[in-house]
């Protein structure tokens, strides 16, 4: 796009690459632009901005509870956003991760409850055996119910968004049915939220956290080499960048985008198994399971704002772990209105992808003699289209 204002010629042109520093630079700008708006709003409150994002900071990263807790959010969000970067990379959408994040939750509390963890003291089940069994049904289960959308997508052309938000409805209901009013999973209190699991039955710790935090940092290498140097990998992207292009060379539809849905269902899978059974003062299905299953949403956004990179959406799902316990706790100590750490999250989520779009941009301002006499010589035609 050109445009021409008082002798300046101003066009805006897609970049062909956007480098890495390029989206640093805009997520950093857009934190700053969003602790900018936010902070009005903090001062028409009669709260002090600096005061307000300095508990912020001290709860979240600097704190011994706040610290694991934004470690533990992290590694939720980030393991959702493995779950729509693979869709990704073969050009679909995965809206699914909550409906497919509580298919695996289900499975890995249905084998603890098939060994009779509703009922067991602490110590009776053989955690060695149950605890791996449990964590390959929630890698199957999400994935099963993630591949359900990629086969109606690649076998019948059915639009993966639709079909993936009516799965997370069904699942939010399930899960309701399961937990609630009798359900087979009720506690034992019958407050309206799942059994609590028995100590044999956690996740393990090391170090403070569960093995499950060291073990996503691990799956984000994997994935990045899986998507970058193998076979397979190249053909999730061949199908991304071009799907007729990859039919000419032989790579099925439907294959892919069952095996890409598969994948992404499988990490939502493991990111219930590590946030419902291995954070502390979790360890069951909650009552309020809805509003966890609307944070895996943050991964979608994490997703997007790495540009597809497992590796680079680390340090954001940091940034949305911290700020959404961080911002809480700020919010209760400082005595703030019920909802002002979810503006927060808001403005900051906004402000991170409208950058994003604006850093595949570039803006470039001649004088408009020099640009005429430039066309000139490449003997372009100084006529405008009437498209511009």
């Amino acid at each position: 796009m050109r445009a021409v204002i008082g002798g300046y010629a101003i066009r805006i042109e897609r970049r062909a690459d956007v480098r890495w520093w390029q989206t640093a630079l805009a997520s950093v700008l857009a934190i700053l632009v969003s602790l900018f708006l936010v902070g009005i709003a903090f001062v028409r409150v009669g709260a002090d901005p600096l005061e307000v994002y300095r508990e912020i900071v001290n709860y979240a990263f600097l704190s011994q509870f706040g610290l694991p807790q934004t470690i533990n959010r992290a590694t939720y969000v980030l393991l959702a956003a493995f779950a729509i970067i693979v869709p990704l990379r073969a050009g679909l959408w995965n809206i699914g991760m909550p409906g497919q994040i509580f298919a695996g939750t289900l499975a890995a509390f249905g084998v603890a409850y098939a060994f009779g963890a509703k009922t067991a003291s602490a110590t009776e089940l053989p955690g060695a055996l149950v605890v791996p069994l449990m964590l390959v049904a929630a890698l199957a289960a999400g994935a099963v119910y993630g591949a359900i959308a990629g086969f109606l997508r690649g076998r019948f052309q059915v639009n993966e968004i639709v079909t993936t938000m009516m799965l997370n409805w069904a699942m939010l209901w399930i899960v309701a049915h399961m937990i609630r009013e009798g359900g087979p999973f009720m506690g034992r209190t019958a407050e309206g939220e799942g059994f609590t699991l028995p100590t044999s039955l956690r996740v393990p710790q090391a170090f403070g956290l569960p093995v499950t935090v060291y073990a996503t940092v691990i799956l984000a290498l994997l994935l990045t080499w899986f998507l970058a140097k193998t076979t397979l990998g190249y053909r999730i992207r061949t199908f991304g960048e071009s799907p007729r292009a990859a039919e000419y060379a032989g790579i099925d539809a439907t294959r892919v985008s069952t095996l890409v849905f598969a994948l992404g269902g499988l990490f939502a899978g493991f990111a219930g198994f590590h946030y419902f059974l291995g954070v502390p003062g979790v360890y069951k299905i909650p009552k309020n399971y809805g509003d966890l299953g609307d944070f895996s949403f943050y991964g979608l956004i994490t997703g997007l704002i790495a540009r597809n990179n497992p590796i680079a959406a680390i340090p954001v799902a940091i940034l949305f772990g911290g700020v959404s316990g961080g911002a809480r706790f700020m919010q209760g100590k400082l005595r703030l209105a019920f909802g002002i750490d979810y503006a927060l999250l808001g403005v900051l989520m906004i402000m991170m992808v409208a950058f994003q779009a604006l850093a595949q941009f570039s803006l470039r301002i001649e004088r408009a003699a020099t640009v005429a006499a430039t066309q000139v010589e490449r003997g372009e035609s100084r006529v405008e289209s009437p498209h511009h």
